[in-house]
């Protein structure tokens, strides 16, 4: 395993990240589906304006949940964890873990949806 996933704090929040759904990983392919969108009705003024207001609120919220969740994991680290055993950057390896798609993460999934680390 890469020294970037080693640890039983990286552990927990991998399995913390990969037991909820979150929004950042369907950012993406909702992306995509609004960059077509926008393409095919370019010519129509309304219509791209509300695609790319479709596009912002993806954003908008994909941020806030990325938000919440990093609030959530620097509480079940604190609960589980000493200080001097989380390493620095935790939080945002959670983060940036929530925003891939499932199958794409590396290490893979160790635990389905639902269940969260004790």
């Amino acid at each position: 395993m890469p020294p970037r996933d080693k640890g039983p704090a990286r552990r927990w929040v991998r399995d913390y990240v990969d037991a909820r759904w979150n929004l950042g990983e369907f950012f993406l392919p909702v992306s995509l589906v609004v960059v077509i969108a926008t393409l095919l009705v370019g010519n129509n003024g309304v219509a791209a304006f509300f695609t790319i207001i479709a596009l912002y609120a993806i954003v908008i919220i994909s941020v806030v949940d990325a938000f919440i969740l990093g609030r959530f994991i620097k509480k079940g680290l604190a609960r589980k964890f000493d200080e001097d055993d989380i390493p620095a950057g935790t939080r945002m390896y959670g983060v940036m873990r929530s925003f891939q798609i499932r199958r794409t993460r590396l290490p893979k999934p160790q635990v389905k949806r639902g269940q969260y680390p004790s």
